[in-house]
């Protein structure tokens, strides 16, 4: 493996980035000395290596070979008291995505003919914890019909001998063989000692749920864990589930808006509203439904305060018969189906439900970790992963610099366009690289005009690809093509056309040309 250098002048020779553009030199020595960039060195790597990456990054960027690590845990826990375990529901699962998961095992770790038992092993538990058998839980993947690997850890808790107020959970993946792929944590979990019984306020929103969240729905009868049935998508339907479960986002619906049209709005979710579920990974949706708090197996209809973690609820499908009792969201075994509720003889604004018809709400997250090991040369664990959470843009023209902020960086990560590698510089809580030029993705770029976007990845120094879901788009600038000399000047209907188009597009574009995009 070469190693990286630090690249000055002269620049060595490969794609054309702004570092090697006449006058660039000295315009980053004036930017340095008016404090526009961070301390720190800008490094490339040496051009044989740079050629070695290029290829493997295209490779990357055309096959995609990448694998994800993606973690689903809910946002509070419920600490167990005594010998009371109170397991961790829903239970935090993990799914193993990707086309390089089943393409090419990883370097060195290539899969003899016959041998038996999954490819990858997962132990989770919480951090901080000493990591013996009774805290650890061990995951055994099992292939989904979208060929998703799935594992779920059941009987994680957290006991009062555990006095924090927040928590993380820590998933260590091992291939076969012994060798460690990584350690992956979750986001904070809040610990609490049990649901909210008093009326949320608006002023302390650490367990209020907003518009836009993302929520489990589950139902257990007679507070037995073992009936514990999750609200799940499988095939495009609606199911109960008793293994597994969905995040779905929770979006306040307008009431004024027609049918089949709910554009989502911002606030926090309050009982009454009318709200629609969407699944997060398929998309499918639940009709538009008013969430009612419940009570003693009763619907509440006059209720209108904030809703909270871990309460009981009740999802009322409108347009109910004039003076008769409304229909509810409920299971029956593993269908989601139409509860028709009663009137409550002694209370006018309740209606009775069934056991089924209850469901308890919880807040969740997903963390999701990217990379791929096809160009890697090492035996050292993907992690930390670098997560990217915002782009950054200064300057234009000839010279921009790209700031990248997120978790886990460190000195030996390049930023990558596509497939050339940009002068990357490190600092303790970002990265900033140098776009290069728009020559080094075609010289004929300016003068057809066309946008260019390409994938902004982190490739770390032993040629670990690391994916992101950001992109970066070159913009072109108004400028006509030179005509060679003693060429007459085109003075046609149609070049007239197309300067007055390029002009109302050039228009549009930011005054810096670039463009930055996050995929969804």
């Amino acid at each position: 493996m070469d190693p990286v250098g630090a690249a000055g002048p002269p620049v060595p020779p490969g794609p054309l980035t702004h570092l090697s553009l006449p006058g660039s030199l000295e315009m980053r020595q004036q930017n340095r000395a008016d404090g526009l960039s961070l301390p720190g060195t800008w490094t490339r790597s040496s051009p044989e290596r740079a050629t070695v990456l290029r290829d493997g990054v295209r490779r990357c960027l055309q096959q995609q070979c990448e694998q994800t690590v993606r973690i689903l845990h809910a946002k509070v826990a419920q600490k167990s008291y005594g010998n009371e375990k109170r397991f961790f529901c829903p239970p935090p699962c993990v799914y193993l995505a990707g086309p390089g998961w089943r393409v090419k095992p990883v370097q060195g770790q290539a899969q003899q003919a016959g041998e038996p038992g999954p490819m990858v092993c997962g132990y989770m538990g919480l951090d901080g914890a000493s990591g013996s058998a009774a805290e650890t839980q061990k995951l055994n993947f099992e292939e989904q019909p979208d060929s998703r690997e799935f594992g779920c850890a059941k009987t994680l808790f957290i006991s009062d001998v555990d006095k924090r107020k927040h928590f993380r959970l820590v998933l260590r993946l091992v291939l076969r063989g012994g060798r460690e792929l990584g350690t992956f944590h979750s986001r904070l979990i809040k610990v609490i000692s049990k649901p909210s019984q008093k009326k949320q306020s608006l002023k302390n929103t650490d367990l209020c749920i907003s518009s836009g969240s993302k929520v489990s729905l589950f139902n257990r009868l007679r507070s037995q864990t073992v009936s514990t049935r999750y609200l799940s998508v499988e095939d495009g339907a609606f199911v109960a589930s008793a293994r597994q479960w969905a995040a779905f986002t929770l979006h306040l619906a307008d009431e004024s808006c027609s049918q089949g049209d709910f554009p989502p709005r911002e606030g926090y979710v309050r009982y009454g509203s009318l709200v629609q579920l969407v699944c997060t990974v398929s998309g499918v949706t639940l009709p538009p439904m008013i969430i009612r708090k419940v009570a003693k197996q009763c619907a509440l209809l006059d209720v209108d305060e904030p809703i909270s973690q871990l309460h009981k609820c009740a999802f009322q499908f409108p347009g109910g018969p004039p003076g008769g009792a409304s229909t509810y969201l409920c299971l029956a075994t593993e269908k989601v189906v139409q509860f028709q509720a009663s009137a409550c003889p002694k209370e006018v604004n309740r209606e009775l439900l069934n056991d089924s018809s209850c469901w308890t709400i919880i807040g969740t997250e997903s963390v999701e970790f990217s990379f791929s090991t096809s160009l890697a040369c090492t035996r050292e664990p993907v992690t930390p992963v670098p997560l990217i959470s915002t782009l950054e843009l200064s300057g234009g023209g000839d010279v921009a610099t790209l700031e990248l902020h997120g978790e886990n960086f460190h000195a030996g990560l390049k930023v990558w366009f596509g497939d050339v590698e940009a002068e990357t510089m490190y600092s303790p809580r970002s990265l900033v690289c140098v776009v290069p030029d728009v020559a080094a993705f075609g010289s004929d770029w300016r003068w057809l005009r066309t946008p260019i976007t390409v994938p902004v990845s982190l490739v770390r120094a032993d040629g670990l690809f690391y994916a992101s879901a950001f992109s970066f788009t070159y913009t072109p600038e108004y400028s006509l093509r030179p005509r060679p000399q003693g060429a007459p000047e085109p003075a046609t209907d149609t070049d007239t056309d197309a300067d007055a188009l390029l002009e109302s597009i050039h228009h549009e574009f930011t005054r810096t040309n670039f463009h930055l995009f996050i995929q969804t």
